[in-house]
């Protein structure tokens, strides 16, 4: 089932939805992840201008035009879940740890996003205080942890501009909550956590055929 030398971003969107789960970089399965199943001119290579990554560029369209979810899901890294899988992979994520506490930094981080619909993170992290110096990367860690119990999710990709009007940069994420891009019938699953997990668990031993126990337990969370 797996494919092999990707080389536009409509192939990725078909090899998403065919495998259900897919990290975008290491996900700890050896050739498991978008990065890997690309071609090798669809990975990143310095140029005279910078770097050009056509993989990471595609990251956006697969989001807006793709029947997919990206966040950070597996072990705290990126990656995309198919629609289809949504509501499973989301009844389980949400049944491992509580909601956020009242009056917690969690609680704080979604009350904000859901009162503005989307922000990107840097607009996201100012109107929650995180301000001071070496407060970026506490933010980053409370909002992949949200990303991981599937509480926040990506919904596209926001660059600056240069002046001839090009994109240019990484790129910001613009976050927002499932519920909000998803509705909330997509966040709610008929199956126990316990089915649900034991379902993805099938599914991804059948796709990854090779994969140890472990590897299986780690991308599930």
């Amino acid at each position: 089932m797996m494919r092999r030398n990707i080389s536009t971003c409509h192939e990725l969107m078909a090899a998403i939805e065919e495998l259900g789960f897919l990290p975008l970089l290491d996900g700890g399965v050896v050739g498991f992840s978008a990065e890997e199943m690309v071609d090798a001119d669809c990975r990143y290579v310095a140029t005279d201008e910078g770097w050009d990554w056509p993989l990471w560029k595609w990251k956006g369209p697969i989001i807006t035009e793709g029947n997919c979810v990206y966040g950070k899901f597996f072990n705290g890294k990126a990656g995309f879940v198919s629609k289809r899988w949504w509501p499973d992979w989301c009844n389980w994520r949400r049944s491992t740890k509580p909601e956020p506490a009242p009056g917690s930094i969690e609680e704080t981080i979604l009350l904000t996003l859901q009162e503005h619909g989307s922000l990107i993170t840097r607009e996201l992290r100012a109107m929650c205080g995180f301000t001071g110096g070496k407060m970026r990367s506490r933010f980053d860690s409370y909002v992949t942890r949200l990303q991981m119990q599937c509480l926040i999710i990506t919904e596209d990709f926001v660059y600056p501009k240069d002046r001839h009007g090009r994109d240019y940069g990484w790129g910001w994420s613009l976050l927002t909550t499932p519920e909000r891009l998803l509705g909330k019938e997509m966040c709610q699953c008929d199956n126990s956590p316990e089915q649900s997990r034991q379902i993805i668990a099938e599914h991804l031993h059948h796709i990854l055929p090779n994969a140890s126990q472990a590897q299986i337990d780690r991308l599930i969370g």
